[in-house]
C-alpha cells in the first residue's frame, strides 16, 4: 500500500469514528436524559429460558382474554347485544358511504372469465310465473298519485347495458357474470322519482332533491330489499334480463332482477315486481334478520 493510500486510509476510519460516536451519543437514552443499563450477556441456554417463559405468558395471557370475551358476550344482555352490534353495522354504513364515489366503477372480466351458474336464494320465487304477462309497477314518481305499469318491452327500450362483473355472496363466495339490461339510472331519468322538494327532478344538477331511498319487492312481496339512491343509481346497478348471453332463468330471477358489484348479492333482488322511491328507509328482508342494511363492500 503506499503512503497517499494508507492516509486516505486512516482518514476514511476516522469519519466512520465520528460518525459511530454521533450515533451513539444521540441514541433514544441520551435524547431523553435516561439512564442506560445493558444487561449481562446470555448464554444461548438462558436465551432459550426466557423466551420460553415470555412464550408461555403470552399464550397464557391472550388464552384468559380470551375466554374473559366468550363468556361476557354469553353474559351479556340480549339487548346490549344488539346495540352492540347495530352500533358497528351503523358504523360501518357511515363509513361506506363516506367513500362512496359514482365514478368509482368495479372492475371488469373478460369472457374466459365468466364462472359456471350458480343458483342461490329462492324467496319470491316459488311460484310459476309467465314472462309475457309479467309487469313491473312503479311507485313514487314525479306527478303521480298511482304505480305505473310497465312491461319487459318497456325496458328494452331504454338504453342496452353489458358487463361482465363479480357477484359477490355474503356467505362469502363469488362468481364472474355478464349480465346485460338498463342501467337503473336510465329507467329513473325516464320515467322521473318524485323529490323532496316537489320540483320536478334534475338527477344531474340536484341530485340531493332526489327522494333518498328504494324499495324493491317481488309480485309476492316475499323478499323486499331497500336501497340507498346513490347506490341505486350507479352506473354498473341495472335491471337485468339476460344472463350469459341468454334470458334469465326462473331460478336465476326471471324476468328482471337487479344487479350491481356494489352491493352483496341479498341486495340484488330477483323477480321484481314492484320498485318505489320513498323518502322513509324501506324494510330489508336480511336486515330485519339481523344482517346490515346497507350491504355495500
Amino acid at each position: 500500500m503506499s503512503e497517499c493510500e494508507e492516509k486516505i486510509l486512516v482518514e476514511k476510519v476516522r469519519e466512520l469514528e465520528k460518525v459511530r460516536k454521533i450515533v451513539d451519543r444521540e441514541n433514544t437514552a441520551e435524547v431523553l436524559g435516561e439512564a442506560r443499563r445493558l444487561s449481562e450477556p446470555l448464554s444461548d441456554e438462558e436465551a432459550r429460558k426466557r423466551m420460553a417463559a415470555y412464550s408461555r405468558r403470552g399464550f397464557l395471557a391472550g388464552g384468559a382474554a380470551a375466554l374473559l370475551g366468550v363468556f361476557g358476550w354469553r353474559w351479556m344482555p340480549d339487548d346490549t347485544k344488539y346495540r352492540l352490534l347495530r352500533g358497528t353495522l351503523e358504523f360501518d354504513e357511515k363509513v361506506s358511504r363516506a367513500f362512496y364515489r359514482p365514478s368509482r366503477l368495479a372492475p371488469e372480466f373478460s369472457a374466459s372469465q365468466i364462472s359456471p351458474p350458480r343458483v342461490n336464494g329462492g324467496i319470491g320465487l316459488s311460484e310459476d310465473l309467465d314472462p309475457a304477462i309479467w309487469k313491473l309497477n312503479i311507485g313514487g314518481l314525479f306527478g303521480r298519485t298511482d304505480d305505473l305499469v310497465i312491461t319487459l318491452d318497456d325496458l328494452k327500450a331504454l338504453p342496452r347495458t353489458e358487463m361482465t362483473t363479480e357477484l359477490k355472496c355474503i356467505e362469502g363466495w363469488s362468481i364472474v357474470v355478464h349480465w346485460a339490461g338498463a342501467r337503473f339510472s336510465d329507467l329513473a331519468a325516464k320515467f322521473l322519482p318524485a323529490t323532496k322538494s316537489g320540483r320536478e327532478p334534475d338527477l344531474v344538477s340536484r341530485p340531493d332533491d332526489l327522494l333518498p331511498y328504494v324499495s324493491l319487492s317481488t309480485p309476492d312481496e316475499s323478499y323486499f330489499v331497500g336501497w340507498d339512491i346513490e347506490s341505486i343509481l350507479h352506473p354498473q346497478t341495472l335491471l337485468a334480463y339476460e344472463m350469459n348471453g341468454a334470458p334469465l332463468t326462473a331460478a336465476h330471477g326471471a324476468p328482471l332482477r337487479l344487479v350491481s358489484p356494489a352491493k352483496y348479492g341479498i341486495k340484488q333482488i330477483k323477480r321484481i315486481g314492484r320498485i318505489e322511491f320513498t323518502g322513509e328507509r324501506p324494510r330489508d328482508y336480511w336486515a330485519e334478520q339481523g344482517y346490515d342494511w346497507y350491504a355495500g363492500h
